[in-house]
């Protein structure tokens, strides 16, 4: 499929999947735009695939207002940005991660689309896709705060599905299991050894192994909807029951 004339937007394209997606698309023919808050990383993938970078936090409705801005034209969103904070119980769990994670996962997603909607429906052929997790159908022990915010997600992307039946937009949710990315470093604050024991004995999906799925969904026909995909390695089975070596 030749998507030549068509722009696509990465959220948190700095890394991990939103940087393998920028090159996906863009192997699929989309025009992109990397958006991250680390701005100079999403510069070095713009440069490799002829695209362009732009400064965002997903937490500040003036950065997301000044994107829009700078994005007159846009057919396909790649909501994302997000990640997780801790792995405490509630009872012990620390406020400010669980704001910050429902800021990032939830109404980044919120600002992101209501801010690019109009350009998207203006595209005739719209879609709207956001990254969502394992942990948006399940939970587990020390991921209240990060399932919550990915249910919401869940719930989020489902609503969009209906608000927007009948018009030129499409809405999917990715939604994978282990992938081997900074995820697990930043949610451990830097603990390599910590974020490495996640992964041990394990085979993970990489981060192009999601990018492929979400290039798979936003290039079928236009009367083709994948509202929901789930990825996760052969290891992994749910959130919890994961085979180790």
């Amino acid at each position: 499929m030749n998507e030549a004339s068509r722009v696509a937007l990465v959220t948190g394209a700095s890394s991990g999947i939103g940087k393998a997606t920028v090159r996906s698309l863009a192997a699929a023919g989309f025009e992109m735009v990397a958006a991250a808050r680390r701005v100079e990383r999403c510069e070095e993938v713009a440069r490799e695939v002829g695209g362009r970078a732009l400064r965002l936090d997903v937490a500040d409705p003036d950065s997301v207002a000044k994107l829009a801005d700078s994005v007159p034209e846009v057919s396909v969103v790649v909501n994302n940005a997000g990640g997780a904070l801790g792995l405490e119980p509630v009872a012990e769990t620390d406020d400010e991660n669980w704001r910050q994670m429902y800021e990032t996962n939830v109404m980044g997603v919120m600002r992101v689309t209501k801010a690019l909607l109009p350009a998207i429906e203006r595209s005739g052929d719209g879609y709207i896709v956001v990254v969502g997790s394992v942990a948006g159908m399940e939970v587990y022990p020390g991921g209240g705060g990060y399932t919550a915010a990915k249910h919401a997600a869940n719930a989020v992307t489902r609503t969009l599905r209906l608000e927007l039946l009948g018009r030129p937009i499409r809405v999917s949710e990715v939604a994978p299991g282990m992938v081997e990315t900074e995820f697990s470093l930043v949610r451990f604050q830097g603990d390599r050894a910590r974020a490495d024991r996640v992964y041990e004995g394990t085979t993970p999906l990489t981060a192009a192994d999601v990018a492929d799925a979400i290039a798979y969904v936003v290039t079928r026909p236009p009367h083709v909807d994948i509202d929901y995909l789930s990825i996760k390695p052969t290891d992994q089975a749910t959130a919890r029951d994961v085979h180790r070596r």
